[in-house]
């Protein structure tokens, strides 16, 4: 049986389950594992001899951009270069105990501004791009700066992660908008949503946290992960149409 893929709703009401006295886990352990998760994915597809400097590029969406903060921490545990872009800074304590955590690590980040020449330059310098920018709950139109951030992604021509989703897609109908941002590599969290079913690239799982309970009844059908890996890769569009 094939892994489900999420709508918005069950995505949200998983989340809610993971936090509220079912999954007990704090806002704050789920994003640890989900970075570690997007570090992985990272490193088992661009090693870093060749892709060391990694550009994490963040949002302000709670979850997805604590995940981007926590995977920059990883990187740079695993000796990548990480720098990270993020336009509009939270506000929140979470928020701010995860980037003295980056700052600790020394991994530098580009000052908050709301044009992107400083981006521009970053990617200059970068081997590879973390997109942690927007989440499964994102609902258009991109603004500023963010439309121009994801232009300048796609001109770079630089290798792309994406984190649960492709930044400006639509969790149930994908690149609606056909904007042209596919990236080559895309790490689903807890279980792959309805837009990414023709997401051609390679697909990791990230969810290895989702207790039984919750897989039983959502009916996640999750595939099985290897020794002590925190992702599994999913088989490619083409492969499943075999």
């Amino acid at each position: 049986m094939s892994v489900r893929y999420l709508s918005a709703r069950v995505a949200q009401q998983i989340d809610e389950d993971l936090m509220n006295a079912v999954g007990a886990f704090s806002l704050d352990q789920l994003m640890e594992l989900a970075g570690l998760a997007c570090a992985q994915t990272l490193a088992t597809v661009y090693n870093k001899n060749e892709y060391p400097r990694v550009l994490v590029c963040w949002g302000q969406e709670i979850k997805v951009c604590g995940d981007g903060l926590v995977a920059a921490r990883h990187l740079g545990m695993f000796g990548y270069k990480p720098t990270i872009y993020m336009p509009k800074p939270g506000s929140k304590d979470l928020y701010k105990r995860l980037l003295q955590q980056c700052e600790n690590m020394k991994i530098p980040t580009l000052p908050p501004s709301m044009d992107t020449d400083s981006l521009r330059d970053a990617l200059k310098s970068s081997d590879v791009i973390m997109d942690a920018i927007f989440g499964f709950s994102f609902k258009g139109p991109i603004r500023a700066p963010f439309d121009s951030a994801l232009d300048l992604l796609k001109e770079s021509h630089l290798p792309v992660v994406s984190v649960d989703i492709p930044s400006g897609w639509d969790v149930e109908k994908g690149d609606e908008s056909n904007g042209g941002f596919h990236p080559e590599v895309l790490l689903s969290l807890t279980a792959p949503k309805e837009g990414v079913k023709s997401f051609a690239g390679r697909h990791f799982l990230g969810g290895r946290f989702v207790p039984i309970g919750l897989q039983e009844k959502y009916q996640l059908n999750l595939p099985e992960y290897a020794g002590f890996d925190q992702i599994v890769e999913l088989p490619r569009v083409t492969e499943q149409k075999l």
